[in-house]
C-alpha cells in the first residue's frame, strides 16, 4: 500500500516524492477516501503513445493516462505520465514544469477518485478541482520550505 513513483525511457523528474506523497494522501483523505496501491510511472511521449495504442486502441500523444484499480473505498491504479508533454504543456499554458507536473499528478488521482473530464461540466469541475489542491499543494509546501 502507497503511492510509488518510477520512470521508464526519461530522467526522473524533479519532484519532491515525500511531500507529493503527503499531498496525494491528503487530498484523497479530503475527498474521503483511503490510499490504496498508487503508482506514477513518468516516461517519453514515444512510451505512452505505445500504451495508448496498445491499451485503449487510440493513436495519439497525451500526457497522462489513467488505469483504474480502485477497489471500493480504496484508491489504486497506475498512473503513466508524458514527461515530454508535461514539459511542452508548461510552455505552452505559460505555467512553470513544477506546476504542470503537480496538475497532471493530481488530474491522474482526480480520475482514481471518480472525477471525469470528457464533457464540458465534468471539465470544469475536475480543473476547479485541480486548482483547489494545487493551492494546497503550494500553500503546504511553503510551509514546509519555511520551516
Amino acid at each position: 500500500m502507497g503511492v510509488h513513483y518510477f520512470n521508464e525511457d526519461v530522467a526522473f523528474p524533479k519532484i519532491k516524492k515525500r511531500i507529493t506523497t503527503g499531498w496525494i494522501k491528503q487530498v484523497i483523505s479530503i475527498e474521503e477516501k483511503r490510499v490504496g496501491d498508487i503508482s506514477f510511472i513518468f516516461c517519453s511521449d514515444e512510451y505512452l503513445l505505445e500504451v495508448n495504442r496498445k491499451y485503449l486502441n487510440h493513436d495519439y500523444f497525451t500526457d497522462i493516462i489513467t488505469f483504474d484499480n480502485v477497489e471500493g473505498s480504496f484508491i489504486s491504479g497506475d498512473i503513466f505520465v508524458s514527461v515530454d508533454r508535461v514539459k511542452e504543456n508548461s510552455v505552452e499554458f505559460a505555467t512553470s514544469f513544477d506546476n504542470e507536473i503537480h496538475r497532471i499528478i493530481i488530474h491522474g488521482v482526480l480520475h482514481l477518485l471518480g472525477y471525469k473530464d470528457k464533457v464540458k461540466k465534468d471539465k470544469h469541475l475536475m480543473t476547479q478541482k485541480e486548482d483547489l489542491y494545487l493551492k494546497l499543494f503550494n500553500d503546504s509546501y511553503l510551509l514546509t520550505k519555511n520551516v
